[in-house]
């Protein structure tokens, strides 16, 4: 038998959601080794997005499974409302998974994903959000421009190529120092980088006024809810490796994948090892001692390592 009356019944209003939600995935299962710096690494990329972003949005972060100390510091953001949506996973349910929980359950009409070694700066948002509504059928938006696999371009050149009042340029656009700054967080060597930015072309639109880069990626986008719900659910069984269905199916499906023509988010990967002060990691590269770079060790140690990780954190 109900004692009194539920005290929701007088509530008037309720908060209404924000048109765009910002959704960081993370996963950072302890704190060392690989991940010893990721802590600082979450941390500079939501300080980031909180101060660069200058469209009005709500924070959702899933965390997939990551150790308590993490744990602890998000619901401590939350706290301090930083951090409008927190949602943790007590296992690692790999990207795919995540992203099926994200994609469904952020309650904007527009998405901006990022994985959580992105750094942004000040534009990003709304730049993104330009060309997502100037453009047509736009699947994601990436917010920086850089050289994408040529098999997810082929939709986005069909319709420049067949659409009137669309400028099609083939050409280097994208400034080598940029360009270098983005595959250099790949872990590239400075021959790998310029034989690759040599070898390759960038694919430069302009429709009504905008311009844009032919390309996108999955590692950060901002997309609509309702045309990424058409993607839904994906099936990984591995936590990385599959990441390009997203592409894939977007490309497939004939919507457009675009860039700005100017970066602006960075990938800092692994390491704050970068300019905090802006997205540039120029004329930076970690020194890797040479021995270790030797194939048989190089190959013996990554096989320890990945040993290791699976005994305790694999599930």
């Amino acid at each position: 038998m109900r004692v009194g009356q539920n005290p929701a019944k007088f509530v008037k209003e309720v908060a209404k959601p924000a048109r765009i939600t910002v959704a960081v995935l993370n996963y950072i299962p302890f704190i060392s080794g690989f991940y010893a710096e990721m802590m600082d690494v979450l941390k500079a990329c939501l300080d980031s997005i909180q101060s660069s972003a200058d469209l009005p949005y709500d924070l959702m972060v899933f965390d997939n499974g990551s150790c308590d100390e993490v744990k602890k510091w998000l619901m401590n953001e939350q706290d301090v409302g930083r951090i409008q949506y927190l949602f943790f996973s007590e296992k690692n349910l790999g990207k795919g998974g995540a992203w099926n929980s994200i994609l469904s359950g952020a309650p904007g009409e527009v998405i901006a994903y990022s994985d959580n070694d992105c750094l942004f700066s000040k534009g990003w948002l709304s730049r993104s959000v330009e060309i997502l509504e100037k453009y047509p059928n736009v699947g994601m938006v990436t917010a920086r421009p850089f050289r994408t696999n040529d098999e997810y371009k082929t939709s986005t050149i069909q319709w420049a190529e067949g659409t009137s009042g669309v400028q099609v340029e083939r050409g280097n656009f994208i400034p080598f120092d940029v360009f270098r700054e983005f595959d250099l967080s790949l872990g590239q060597s400075e021959e790998e980088i310029r034989q690759h930015y040599d070898s390759s072309t960038d694919i430069r639109l302009t429709y009504q006024g905008l311009q844009t880069i032919i390309g996108a990626s999955h590692w950060q986008f901002v997309a609509y809810k309702n045309t990424l719900s058409q993607f839904l659910p994906f099936t990984m069984d591995r936590p990385m490796g599959q990441v390009r269905q997203l592409d894939m199916r977007i490309n497939a499906s004939g919507y457009l994948r675009l860039m700005p023509v100017e970066p602006y988010v960075m990938n800092m990967s692994n390491t704050t090892r970068v300019n905090l002060g802006g997205s540039s990691i120029r004329d930076q590269q970690i020194t890797k001692t040479k021995i270790f770079e030797f194939p048989l060790i190089k190959r013996a140690l990554l096989w320890m390592y990945n040993w290791i990780f699976r005994i305790y954190y694999s599930n």
